[in-house]
């Protein structure tokens, strides 16, 4: 992951350099070259996202690929960071530092109670939300109106599944995940992130960023602390975050990073939108000098 971006672009290698650097490890050398189970584990993956990330987007910037400013900056969960290191408002060391402590504590969260999550498809939203009271779990991601993930202890999750599927749910599948993100049991994570993001230098974004769990602007460095301390334990509010930007006449949406699951998302978010992906650095618009 990210090898070529490493290998052709200066621009993108200064990001997994810093990133070495700042978090004491080669991290450049885990994505790489592996091994995956080790780039699996919670504490390296959200680090090595963040890096991946944002070297496709320091590649396509330095390739003339990307060339306007952009109306607003988002991100889904971890993302969420990346789009603040982008539009100015964390340092590139700080937003490794803040990931690898975010990590670390919601990895220590997960440690807590036995966490589970599941996604819910093809069943409306209120419906959805009645489902969850009755069962005792959370809302986790709005990713689409029609797709919701879910989360709370384990026993709990599987009784919503349950209860998904007697309402008439298309499909209620658990998920292969650490913890149950985004949903009360990561309370004790969300408390440790607020001390840390109280310590760290926070800018007011060059570029306004839609917060997950508000799914509205955030313009001064108040509401980005205030973000980052709470969207840990709360609902990520992707599909109204889409929304809220198509509303404020974007048409077109970049993805940086692996994988192309926003981009589905804002197909069916935003029909007729222009969407593209940056990936890889054919993908950022440079042409690869070898193999």
């Amino acid at each position: 992951m990210g090898a070529d971006l490493w290998r052709e672009s200066p621009a993108a290698r200064r990001v997994f350099d810093v990133a070495d650097a700042t978090l004491g490890y080669e991290l450049s050398r885990l994505c790489f070259e592996g091994p995956e189970e080790r780039l699996r584990e919670t504490e390296h993956t959200q680090p090595a996202i963040l890096a991946t990330s944002l070297a496709c987007l320091a590649a396509a910037v330095e390739s003339g690929r990307i060339t306007e400013r952009p109306t607003f900056m988002a991100g889904h969960s971890l993302g969420e960071y990346s789009a603040l290191v982008a539009s100015g408002s964390l340092s590139l060391e700080d937003g490794f530092r803040l990931i690898r402590e975010r990590a670390r504590l919601m990895q220590h969260a997960s440690t807590l109670s036995k966490g589970a999550m599941a996604a819910i498809i093809g069943m409306d939203e209120p419906d959805v939300l009645k489902m969850c009271e009755d069962a005792g779990v959370d809302v986790c991601n709005l990713n689409l109106p029609s797709q919701t993930v879910i989360g709370g202890e384990a026993s709990a999750v599987a009784k919503a599944v349950a209860l998904a599927k007697e309402r008439g749910a298309q499909r209620a599948i658990e998920l292969n995940v650490g913890g149950a993100f985004h949903s009360r049991l990561m309370r004790p994570a969300s408390e440790g992130l607020i001390k840390a993001v109280a310590t760290a230098k926070v800018n007011a974004p060059e570029v306004p960023v839609i917060a997950n769990a508000t799914a509205s602007e955030m313009n001064d460095a108040q509401a980005v602390r205030d973000e980052l301390g709470a969207q840990v334990a709360r609902p990520v509010r992707w599909h109204q975050s889409v929304t809220l930007m198509a509303a404020n006449g974007v048409v077109t949406f970049i993805e940086f990073g692996p994988g192309k699951v926003l981009t589905s998302m804002a197909r069916r978010i935003v029909p007729g939108a222009t969407l593209l992906n940056v990936s890889n650095y054919a993908d950022a618009g440079g042409v690869p000098t070898s193999k």
